[in-house]
């Protein structure tokens, strides 16, 4: 069953902190993000997870297979649950990072699952900065294609992809989908830079497994009961 992960989307641990024990037993992931993780460095994985919550580590890890190898190791050891890489990266990087993976892991530890960035979901036709550019989706589907092949968990990608991708790279090979829009929200609070979005409601369908989801919880009169509204949709799907 598809799961909900909400993106903690701060400038500091007060305010995703606040978020976050508003949300306790209502998600059971959470995202920390370039910004949040910039701000406040890993404790705030620690303190998240001391919630109760698994957590997502959205670095978007992308350099030389070393380099990234050292991250994913450090990501590890630091209890992340979920990490991801850009799939551009390539082969040699993709297996620096599973080696970096399994050397975090300490006995006992389930690894974290390993996921490979496509075309991220603000990109739209036209945005792709080549001549000759595919179309997002069918690169997404491409770079899927590598990513299973190099022995990821499974991609980042729109919901929109999600069915193909599953379709050429089995069904357990996980599809970790944001633009996640409610088909009963408005304009997203503060603004939104997506471009191939879907409601919670498709992107089940379509066969997404987490569902990234952040300003129309995190902007919400109460975030409490949207993401709990987003759930139900999701399971009623």
């Amino acid at each position: 069953m598809a799961e909900l992960v909400i993106a903690l989307d701060y400038p500091d641990a007060a305010g995703a902190m606040t978020m976050a024990r508003n949300l306790v037993g209502a998600v059971p992931w959470v995202k920390v993000g370039l910004e949040l993780f910039t701000a406040e460095g890993p404790r705030m994985v620690t303190d998240l997870k001391e919630l109760g919550f698994k957590v997502f580590l959205d670095l978007k890890f992308h350099d030389i297979p070393n380099t990234v190898k050292g991250a994913v190791r450090s990501a590890t050891r630091l209890g992340a649950d979920m990490v991801n890489i850009h799939a551009i990266g390539g082969r040699r990087m993709a297996e620096g990072a599973l080696e970096g993976r399994d050397l975090g892991l300490v006995p006992g530890q389930e690894a974290p699952i390993l996921l490979a960035v496509t075309v991220l979901t603000s990109v739209g036709k036209g945005d792709i900065p080549l001549e000759n550019a595919p179309e997002p989706g069918d690169l997404a589907l491409d770079l899927a294609v590598k990513a299973k092949q190099y022995g990821l968990s499974g991609v980042v990608c729109s919901a929109l992809e999600a069915e193909r991708i599953k379709g050429r790279c089995g069904g357990g090979f996980y599809c970790l989908t944001p633009g996640i829009r409610p088909a009963d929200k408005g304009a997203v609070v503060g603004g939104d830079d997506q471009r191939r979005v879907v409601t919670p409601s498709q992107a089940v369908r379509f066969g997404s497994d987490f569902l990234v989801v952040g300003r129309p919880v995190t902007g919400a009169d109460d975030p409490k009961r949207a993401a709990e509204s987003i759930a139900r949709e999701m399971l009623q799907a």
